[in-house]
């Protein structure tokens, strides 16, 4: 276990340093494309994305998880593993093109031909990608995830940022998502050299593990996409530009604060999953250990959305103010169960996934499709809402099922979290009620800066004097105080 952990942490720090990186391009590049471009370009490629995911997804053979649950994978499985994935890719850049013209018929939007059959490249790019680097992370080495995630978002970047600048056109978005495959492919085989053969072994043991699990991504894709065809086709491209563009913000707090953690998760979980009662308390301190990050970023952006959205994006984006402090604060509550994902993976439950995917498809579409009908945008996003804190819940019985661990337990190890957010988010609340309405950049860095101040006071000293009043017990609290302590035995020698 020492071991496990140690490597663990050390994978969490990598990518902890990657995803602070990626997420501070990522942040960069929405707020200097949104200067340069309007929201119907973010609407434009949003579409053209969406039906990207949706087919890649639908696709989709899982072969990442497979190669990692493998007791000994060797070459063979690899090259099978790359035949497979450069073969799909081949299929479905071909078959992106094809539909490329009908898609832009049917929501009548001419540029959506060129931009789909550019996209479909990167299908074919992606399918060539180094197989062989999964053995890092299931050997719970992540410092070449660490060049590749910064190699490919800092090429991605300047691409997108230089065509934006120069051009102000919707080509930037397109383009810097194909030199980032670019950079993703290449950067594969630095770190991890491999040189495939084209073989079709393995086939059955591939599909035995990934038969669920791909199922399960396919309902999960048109979960969670279907909303983007449906505001594209009946709001038109302006409205799904501030969608896609509120959502991806509303997301990427709770998403980049809590990768680092998650990523290493499944690993972890499969090494562990012949020993239930060491899984169920993993299970509980990784899940406690994520809600005390997740909460308070996600928490955090939505009652500072307003100087937010106004400091960084300018007036022409207020209407996604609402979308984010709705989306941000559901992401975030959404981590209580998060888990489930890897854990269920590790036991091979991949079946049960697919079901619980499947039964929030049949839940999602019609509360989706009726609050657009009485509310449009703002109904849909409600409806996000809705249905985000009912899978939160489904997820926790669903833990219960796979550790027997209770949904009062699992509510039990964050109550410190919980209760330290509220104050945090009331405090913030309550003083941005005192403050000036401004569209002074100045004044409004000012005021987001005193904001971010007083909710990082307030939930750290709630969280802290709850954690001493309990008598400090095992809890989020303890799991940092262990890492600081391994980051402390690393720095000192050096």
């Amino acid at each position: 276990m020492t071991s496990i952990t140690g490597r663990l942490v050390k994978g969490s720090m990598w990518l902890s340093l990657s995803r602070a990186i990626v997420n501070g391009l990522a942040t960069l590049s929405t707020f200097v494309l949104a200067w340069y471009l309007a929201p119907a370009d973010f609407g434009l490629v949003a579409l053209a994305m969406t039906f990207l995911l949706i087919v890649d997804t639908v696709t989709q053979i899982s072969l990442t998880e497979a190669l990692i649950r493998h007791s000994a994978p060797d070459r063979s499985h690899f090259s099978a593993a790359w035949t497979l994935n450069a073969t799909r890719g081949l299929l479905l850049c071909l078959f992106f093109a094809a539909c490329a013209y009908p898609a832009a018929r049917v929501f009548e939007e001419p540029r959506l031909t060129n931009v789909m059959l550019a996209l479909g490249l990167s299908m074919l790019l992606g399918g060539l990608i180094n197989p062989r680097r999964i053995m890092l992370q299931r050997d719970l080495i992540f410092w070449q995830e660490f060049v590749l995630a910064v190699s490919q978002k800092l090429t991605g970047f300047i691409a997108a940022v230089a065509i934006a600048m120069i051009y102000h056109s919707y080509w930037a978005l397109v383009v810097g998502t194909l030199v980032s495959q670019v950079t993703n492919v290449i950067v594969s085989y630095l770190v991890m050299p491999f040189r495939p053969s084209v073989t079709f072994r393995h086939m059955r043991e591939f599909f035995s593990f990934s038969a669920w699990l791909t199922a399960g991504q396919i309902v999960n894709t048109l979960n969670w996409r279907f909303d983007y065809l449906l505001v594209g086709k009946m709001l038109g491209g302006t409205a799904l530009g501030y969608y896609s563009v509120g959502s991806n913000l509303a997301m990427m707090p709770t998403r980049e604060a809590t990768a680092p953690l998650t990523q290493t998760i499944y690993p972890g979980f499969s090494s562990i999953r012949d020993d239930p009662p060491r899984l169920a308390a993993a299970y509980q301190r990784a899940q406690a250990l994520v809600a005390a990050v997740a909460l308070p970023a996600g928490i955090g952006v939505a009652v500072v959305a307003d100087p937010l959205v106004r400091l960084a994006l300018g007036e022409k984006w207020v209407p996604i103010i609402f979308i984010i402090q709705s989306l941000a604060s559901v992401f975030a509550l959404q981590t209580l169960g998060s888990l489930v994902q890897p854990l269920g993976m590790a036991k091979g439950e991949t079946k049960l996934l697919f079901i619980r995917d499947t039964q929030m498809l049949c839940v999602r579409v019609p509360v989706m499709i009726a609050g657009l009908m009485f509310a449009g945008l703002q109904g849909v996003v409600i409806g996000r809402v809705f249905t985000g804190l009912l899978a939160a819940l489904v997820n926790m019985v669903l833990v219960r099922r796979l550790t027997g661990v209770t949904v009062l337990q699992q509510l039990s190890a964050n109550m410190r979290a919980l209760t330290s957010i509220a104050v945090m988010a009331a405090g913030v609340m309550v003083a941005s009620g005192y403050l000036d309405h401004t569209t002074d950049k100045t004044m409004l860095a000012t005021q987001l800066a005193m904001l971010v101040a007083l909710g990082a006071v307030l939930y750290c000293g709630a969280s802290f004097l709850l954690w001493i009043a309990m008598k400090r017990p095992a809890g989020p609290e303890t799991e940092v105080q262990q890492i600081l302590g391994k980051i402390l035995t690393k720095v000192r020698p050096a």
